[in-house]
């Protein structure tokens, strides 16, 4: 393994738990919800920006850029492990409707928003 890419993942590592961390904080402090909108935040967020990267990066960019920003960046500004333990506790706790929507919302919009992604930049670039 080549230790520019690890280097590269660790950097990016680096800022996406620390982007995470401010986003999903800021966003529970001005919605005072009961509801995870910080990690719901943070998901929806990473999944618009790989959906964005993914385009770009079949550009035959540097295979370091794409390590340091889908792999480090985007792996630690997402949290599905967050997600999942989130939606555990609703459960246990019997929050069944948050639970399930939670698990509505987090699906679809990071689906919808990889693919909004997707799209916006082959409006912007015209495709691969």
């Amino acid at each position: 393994m080549n230790f520019s890419v690890i280097f590269a993942v660790g950097i990016g590592g680096f800022f996406g738990a620390i982007s995470r961390f401010l986003i999903a904080t800021w966003m529970q402090k001005i919605t005072h919800s009961l509801f995870p909108v910080g990690t719901l935040t943070v998901n929806v967020l990473g999944s618009f920006i790989i959906g964005f990267l993914y385009m770009y990066f079949e550009q035959s960019i540097n295979p370091i850029y794409k390590a340091m920003f889908i792999t480090g960046f985007l792996g630690a500004l997402t949290t599905f492990s967050t997600f999942s333990l989130e939606t555990l506790l609703m459960i246990q706790d019997g929050l069944w409707i948050r639970a399930f929507l939670n698990i509505l919302l987090n699906v679809i919009l990071t689906i919808s928003s990889t693919f909004a992604a997707i799209i916006l930049f082959k409006k912007m670039y015209g495709g691969l």
